[in-house]
């Protein structure tokens, strides 16, 4: 049983323009970056996470990648709106993320990551319970493509807490302040109350 103050937090690499991945889902546009010469602070990252949750399109994105599944270590969450056979190494789920989310942090330790995608975002942000977002910025422009936060995306006030530059890389981390429900409102995150 977790008694840490885990967070929920989505971690991410984005277009200049807003996209994390072609129209078809890839992302072959994030494999030739010029970043820091290691990882751009990934491994870091992924010792701080208990638990991943992602949408079913971004795990058949991740299950096209060289290699075997790379979140096997850990309990991983895949969001589907209909019943999927049982795969190796995920857990499917047509579970709310209002109610899976603080479940796996009462689960496990360790963060919560929110991998992907623009649905996924937007009902977490929607459910005001996402606490973080560290994005980092490919210095590319798509043009097309899914966007981070598709349109319908709740408006949402966020406090930069670290900049860092990776090679070409520009990565931010902010921490959600509030959501701004109607103009001139505010809803308060948890943290900030």
């Amino acid at each position: 049983m977790n008694t840490s103050n885990s967070k929920t937090i989505l971690y991410i690499a984005m277009s200049l323009d807003g996209y994390i991945a072609r129209l078809d889902g890839t992302f072959d546009w994030l494999l030739d970056v010029e970043g820091d010469g290691g990882d751009n602070g990934y491994a870091t990252f992924y010792e701080t996470i208990g638990s991943v949750v992602m949408g079913r399109s971004s795990y058949e994105a991740v299950l096209t990648m060289p290699g075997d599944f790379p979140y096997a270590d850990r309990p991983t969450y895949v969001l589907s709106r209909s019943e999927q056979p049982p795969a190796p190494h995920v857990q499917f789920t047509t579970e709310s993320v209002k109610t899976l989310i603080p479940q796996l942090k009462q689960s496990f330790e360790g963060d919560v990551w929110i991998l992907g995608g623009g649905q996924l975002v937007q009902s977490v942000i929607e459910q005001q319970l996402l606490d973080e977002i560290e994005v980092a910025i490919i210095p590319k422009v798509l043009g097309e493509g899914i966007p981070l936060f598709p349109m319908g995306t709740v408006p949402t006030l966020l406090k930069t807490i670290r900049t860092q530059t990776l090679g070409q890389i520009i990565s931010i981390r902010y921490e959600v302040q509030c959501h701004l429900a109607t103009e001139g409102s505010l809803e308060l995150n948890d943290q900030t109350r």
